[in-house]
């Protein structure tokens, strides 16, 4: 998507079972239940939104509440609030202190496709990190010490 242009937006009333596909960045703010495809194009699980599907996009940030695997290309950013139930699939990762996600994560290279990182856990609330440490988004793609596995 150029830069500049507004994403398309499921707004607070609606309601869409099924399946949603799309070549631009999309935000859900309503309720949305099946799967949503935007491989090429980034996608906002808005704060107040409702999501039980699927997902697969280049890039997705989840604000509200979201049920379902995701499948990324690039970065999945889990933000301060959000409550997130499934297995991720990325790139990247990054997880705001006081998000909740229960499932597991497998980190993947960009250029090659290979796994980089596996960890499992359940129900982990993000901590805060002391302040001599780094940010759990700094954190190696290949290290399992961000979900608590050595």
């Amino acid at each position: 998507m150029p830069t500049g242009d507004a994403a398309a937006v499921i707004g607070k009333s609606v309601q869409i079972r099924g399946e949603v596909k799309g070549n631009e960045d999309l935000q859900v703010e309503g309720r949305v239940e099946g799967t949503i495809a935007l491989t090429e194009s980034r996608l906002t699980i808005g704060a107040h939104a409702q999501v039980q599907a699927n997902l697969s996009a280049r890039d997705v940030v989840v604000l509200g509440t979201l049920t379902g695997d995701i499948d990324a290309a690039g970065r999945v950013e889990l933000r301060a609030g959000c409550l997130m139930k499934g297995d991720i699939h990325a790139a990247r990762l990054s997880i705001e202190e006081n998000a909740v996600f229960s499932g597991k994560v497998e980190l993947t290279s960009a250029a090659s496709g290979t796994a980089a990182a596996a960890a499992g856990t359940t129900a982990a609330h993000a901590a805060p990190a002391p302040a001599s440490a780094p940010a759990p988004s700094a954190a190696p793609a290949s290290s399992g010490a961000l979900f608590g596995n050595k």
